[in-house]
């Protein structure tokens, strides 16, 4: 990997570690209601789940593993949104 690809990706896994940061935040500021709880739980899951599977991303054995590994990070931050 070159420096300039390293520095992208360590600077998007810290991204991606303030999104989650972030979104845990938010969904501490959702009613305690039962819409309320469904919402913040699956908003938490997805969310922190976007940072965790971009790191395993860059730590994966092969280009098909990061590759499937991205689009699940890909599928949790558009489940979050």
């Amino acid at each position: 990997m070159s420096r300039s690809i390293k520095k992208f990706a360590k600077e998007l896994e810290e991204r991606t570690k303030q999104f989650a940061i972030d979104i845990i935040r938010l969904s501490s500021t959702l009613p305690n209601t039962p819409e309320g709880r469904a919402v913040r739980t699956q908003m938490t899951k997805s969310g922190t789940s976007v940072g965790a599977n971009y790191r395993e991303a860059n730590r994966a054995r092969s280009k098909a593993d990061f590759r499937n590994k991205i689009a699940i990070s890909e599928t949790e931050a558009s489940e979050t949104q």
